[in-house]
């Protein structure tokens, strides 16, 4: 087991709740665009990139809530499970070791 991979998706879903957070607080700001995370997987583990989300020209704000809010709930349930597993993974090595010993 090996909860490296965990912890990258942990990082990479901080990445998209960091770069979400910043859409929103810009939904009020005139000509803003909003940037967009992707989620990358790589030999076994995840990394995010970021960029700047396609202009419309719109004078107004592009962000889009309707995309943003569910963003948010995906990033915090990953991130819980990525947790939970990471709990399990201590718990198994603990009694591993209390068997050992």
């Amino acid at each position: 087991m090996n909860i490296s991979n965990n912890i990258s998706s942990i990082q990479a879903h901080q990445t998209m709740m960091n770069t979400n957070a910043n859409n929103v607080a810009n939904v009020n700001t005139d000509g803003f665009v909003p940037r967009d995370t992707r989620m990358v997987s790589a030999e076994g583990s995840v990394s995010a990139s970021t960029r700047k989300a396609d202009n419309n020209g719109s004078s107004k704000s592009q962000t889009d809530l309707a995309k943003e809010i569910p963003d948010q709930i995906i990033a915090q349930d990953a991130t819980a499970v990525n947790v939970a597993a990471i709990k399990t993974q201590n718990e198994m090595f603990g009694s591993l070791l209390d068997i050992k010993a």
